[in-house]
């Protein structure tokens, strides 16, 4: 099958620069990376008219060539009206009557893990060239062939889409309940008393800084990437490690640990999760391990970190940092959190346990179907069902 370099079918046009001067309240909405896989996320907006190469509507392919490999770095269709595109972000145009868009995305999307390994970047940020992009070399069947391979591959992705949509929902569920119990946090309609996280943990320690294996090793090791945005786990990419027996209680997860994600970008710093599984796993040192004590429920504080206002939260208190982004210890532990009785807590949590256990099984299916949906992108990708 011809291959062909990505640059010579398309044209990639960057985004445009926008200074936080010129963000306003209303106007067209800027275009971020965190808008293109989020609808939940904000806008910013700019009340004045730009150069039209910047123009973004409905139906645009772009390319977040900066962002989190697995989330938010790649291929994206834009769906949401007229929009002014930001930096880091290419709009894709291509020849309608010479190549499928459709078919582009899931090409290019298929070289994700070759355009990562040529990437700059640190930990889970990675940032490719425009250059280095448009040397990617992808399969270019005719246009008949290439909407026939599109449109199969839009019956697998689909069934991932709904799955996704329906742990989606369950998420916002779970967002409702927290809502209705203690209101919401930025102004606190319920009058509980105001603390810090520290007055609800015994303890709160780092993971630890030991090399891990991709293969080999007594404990699988998590790691930043293993905690979703939602508070979930994804435990597709583990690393393996030993510890002595004197690392074992310092290291080790337990079951209803808070597990917080320190470093990382700046839109994904402090991520939160509880320790849910039933057997130990050891931690990274970009993660810290926190334990309640007998005012606080794990469940009540991750939901608190992981609500709106908690992320609003997290992002104010990296503004000035650029690239990795890092809360300590001590600066997690100073968070502000209203500290409702602890029976409230423990009724939440008694209610996200049962609805926790129902997404396990939904992810299950989510990962069956990526599986599939994987394997069908292979096979075309790599020659297999020409």
């Amino acid at each position: 099958m011809k291959q062909v370099a990505f640059g010579g079918i398309c044209k990639l046009q960057n985004g445009r620069a926008f200074k936080p001067e010129e963000w306003s309240e209303t106007g067209t909405p800027i275009i971020r990376i965190q808008n293109l896989n989020d609808e939940n996320k904000p806008f910013n907006y700019c009340n004045f008219d730009i150069d039209s190469k910047f123009y973004v509507d409905s139906g645009d392919l772009l390319f977040s060539w900066s962002g989190t490999p697995g989330s938010s770095f790649g291929a994206f269709f834009w769906n949401r009206g007229k929009g002014f595109l930001n930096q880091h972000i290419f709009r894709v145009d291509v020849d309608d009557d010479k190549i499928d868009k459709k078919y582009l995305r899931y090409a290019i999307n298929s070289r994700l893990n070759l355009i990562i390994h040529q990437a700059h970047g640190g930990v889970g940020l990675k940032h490719i060239t425009k250059k280095k992009l448009e040397a990617v070399q992808i399969p270019l069947p005719p246009l008949k062939e290439q909407k026939r391979i599109a449109a199969i591959l839009d019956k697998a992705d689909s069934v991932r889409q709904k799955r996704q949509q329906a742990i989606k929902m369950a998420d916002n569920f779970l967002r409702s309940v927290f809502l209705d119990m203690f209101g919401d946090p930025t102004n606190n309609p319920k009058g509980f008393p105001v603390g810090t996280i520290r007055d609800l943990l015994t303890e709160a320690k780092y993971g630890t800084a030991a090399k891990a294996d991709v293969s080999e090793g007594e404990y699988p090791v998590l790691r930043m990437g293993n905690i979703t945005y939602e508070g979930n786990w994804n435990l597709d990419d583990l690393k393996y490690l030993d510890l002595e027996e004197k690392e074992k209680p310092k290291y080790l997860a337990e079951t209803g640990d808070l597990i917080f994600n320190r470093t990382n970008s700046r839109e994904l710093v402090g991520k939160t999760a509880v320790y849910s599984f039933d057997y130990p796993m050891a931690l990274a040192g970009y993660l810290i391990r926190a334990r309640t004590n007998e005012k606080g429920n794990p469940y009540y504080i991750s939901a608190y970190l992981n609500s709106r206002h908690g992320k609003q939260t997290l992002v104010g208190m990296c503004k000035s940092i650029v690239g990795m982004a890092n809360i300590n210890a001590q600066e997690m532990q100073d968070i502000k959190i209203l500290i409702p009785p602890v029976e409230l807590q423990e009724k939440y949590s008694d209610i996200e346990s049962e609805v926790r256990q129902r997404l396990s099984k939904m992810s299950n299916f989510l990962h069956q179907s990526e599986r599939i949906f994987s394997s069908i992108s292979q096979s075309f990708f790599r020659g297999g069902l020409y």
